[in-house]
């Protein structure tokens, strides 16, 4: 399907614009099923979380309404919005009036092994780790260069992700999921204040384990952490749960309360 740039059928952008030159923007990724974005009101927040910290001038209105047009014509896929600060001519600069640039992209739905979310996964040791930086931590900015270099390190069909520290050797997300792990009946997720990408998927799941009764925490995860866990498991808001069955020496049961937000999850993305 054809892009939309500022609500309009486009193929290209400016060469002058901040998100190609600095990765000055954010973005969001939904699947749309019947031509309904799913969990759009927290991609949405989470987008209006970003355009404060960036000070960028959005419209919230608008990009709701243009997000809602652009899902109705896609019908099912995966929908991308991407905001930049729109063009500029050299220099860190901003100008703090300019409104942002409001691009849409439509693609297929994701497709991924059934295995994956049947038998569980095995995480690769990325090497590469996190910069700590907590202007940006848990932003979904475009500067995505720790993940791309992160996921060039593998690729074998053995590992679906990848684990990633941060420069402390705290266990923070995968390469582009976030992390939970279950001990002692408490679901343990990363705390993103330092880096990290706070995922639409983990807010879901932390607020539906809420609901269950089942008790939370979002702290400081170390290896050994890790390795003591009773369930370990990845999201993000494309494939829903992927148990993770391994990692290094490390080995875990596919357990139940893994599966119960697993079918929870499934049920709200129709997977």
């Amino acid at each position: 399907m054809y892009s939309w740039v500022d609500g309009q059928p486009a193929d290209s952008v400016p060469l002058k614009d901040r998100g190609l030159a600095y990765g000055d923007g954010l973005f969001e990724t939904m699947v749309v099923k019947a031509g309904q974005p799913v969990l759009l009101d927290r991609h949405l927040q989470r987008l209006d979380e970003g355009c404060r910290r960036l000070v960028l001038v959005a419209e919230p209105t608008v990009i709701r309404h243009e997000v809602l047009a652009y899902a109705g014509a896609l019908g099912g896929g995966i929908l991308k919005l991407i905001l930049t600060r729109g063009d500029s001519l050299r220099g860190y600069g901003i100008n703090p009036d300019a409104p942002v640039r409001r691009i849409l992209q439509g693609s297929p739905p994701a497709t991924y092994p059934p295995a994956h979310a049947i038998d569980g996964i095995r995480l690769f040791a990325c090497a590469t780790r996190l910069a700590e930086q907590p202007l940006l931590a848990g932003l979904k900015h475009l500067n995505r260069l720790e993940q791309v270099i992160a996921r060039a390190e593998w690729q074998d069909a053995e590992h679906a992700e990848g684990l990633m520290l941060d420069m402390s050797g705290r266990v923070i997300e995968g390469v582009f999921s976030n992390l939970f792990l279950v001990r002692n009946g408490l679901l343990l997720t990363a705390d993103l204040n330092r880096c990290g990408v706070a995922g639409v998927m983990r807010a879901e799941i932390l607020a539906q384990a809420q609901t269950l009764g089942v008790p939370v925490a979002v702290a400081d995860i170390t290896v050994e952490q890790l390795q003591q866990a009773d369930e370990v498991f990845m999201c993000n808001s494309v494939y829903g749960i992927w148990p993770v069955r391994g990692y290094a020496a490390m080995r875990w049961p596919v357990g139940p309360l893994t599966r119960k937000l697993q079918g929870i999850v499934r049920a709200l993305l129709d997977i």
